[in-house]
């Protein structure tokens, strides 16, 4: 708990008990049997770790907008449909770093604490993948980021986000999941903001007008039936003029016939073979720093189908991930 002194968190380390499997006599054939939680935690992090998963244990943010309760039990239920995956990848090290979970209403602590595990893990040459919890994810993810970035000669990030909303509203008393993306665009000049996905029923006129005067790129839910050329061409100019690649994944960018456990269900978002096109496309640039994926509701799940969505999101990203350093 060093690692978090002052901050109102509470942090459990990575136990193979959040992770399950079929039985096999035989090794490395699923993800229980490849996930590494033994002697390794984030204070002796060494740098021949590939992979290194974080849950964000919160919905505090989501509370705070007035969503639907539930997402802090989404870390534990993506890793235990993350144990059942059979394997493909090879030559990989992964570490489960354990969950963070907000305490009461610290929503600002429990963003502090994944801040420094970020910042840590990328000083490691480990990809993070965090796991929510809210989308105020993105706040303590891309400030993480940041601060492992300090130092380089290079500091110019770009964040791409699959999501139904801009999550570019004002801060107007405190913050929530509503307003990360405003808050990082507020607090940073290194910074060029993508949103994929994008509901005209799900954003004001106003957040397209913020989305507008600080040059957010997007394209809308009804230009994701494909991987088009022309998407194509918008994100390779985008990745073009970054020099690091920040995913964050909200579950709601999905159609709620694949993704009904969310804070905001939609039957009109994207596909999860939409998804997996536009993310190999991205993790071939070798330009991606972190990820994190929000949102999921266990309470409103039907048959665990968003929860394995989500782990399946992250074994593809373990499958396909160049290393960045």
């Amino acid at each position: 708990m060093s690692f978090f002194e002052n901050l109102k968190v509470d942090y459990q380390t990575g136990s193979l008990e959040n992770y399950s499997g079929r039985k096999t006599q035989l090794e490395n054939q699923y993800w229980y049997q490849e996930i590494n939680v033994a002697d390794i935690t984030l204070e002796n992090l060494d740098k021949t770790t590939d992979i290194g998963i974080i849950g964000y244990a919160c919905d505090e943010g989501v509370r705070r907008n007035q969503g639907r309760i539930g997402a802090k039990n989404g870390p534990k239920e993506i890793k235990k449909q993350l144990g059942k995956i059979p394997t493909h990848f090879k030559n990989k090290t992964i570490i489960d770093f354990g969950n963070i979970t907000c305490k009461n209403d610290h929503l600002e602590d429990c963003q502090d604490a994944l801040s420094k595990s970020i910042s840590k893990i990328i000083e490691n040459k480990t990809l993070p993948i965090a796991i929510g919890g809210g989308h105020d994810i993105a706040f303590a993810n891309f400030n993480g980021i940041q601060k492992a970035l300090k130092n380089k000669a290079k500091q110019n990030i770009g964040v791409i986000n699959f999501d139904a909303h801009f999550d570019l509203r004002p801060v107007e008393n405190i913050p929530n999941s509503g307003t990360p993306f405003h808050q990082i665009l507020s607090e940073n000049k290194n910074v060029n903001y993508f949103v994929i996905g994008i509901q005209e029923q799900a954003n004001t006129k106003e957040l397209f007008e913020i989305a507008s005067a600080n040059k957010v790129g997007f394209v809308t839910n009804f230009e994701c039936e494909k991987f088009s050329e022309v998407l194509q061409k918008q994100l390779h100019q985008f990745i073009n003029k970054v020099d690091y690649l920040y995913i964050t994944i909200d579950l709601d960018g999905f159609s709620s016939a694949y993704a009904p456990g969310v804070s905001a269900t939609s039957s009109l978002g994207f596909s999860p073979f939409f998804m997996f096109s536009v993310l190999s496309f991205l993790l071939k640039s070798k330009k991606v720093i972190s990820v994190d994926i929000a949102e999921l509701n266990p309470k409103f799940d039907i048959d665990h189908s968003t929860s394995k969505l989500a782990a399946r999101l992250i074994d593809f990203i373990v499958l396909n991930h160049k290393k960045t350093f």
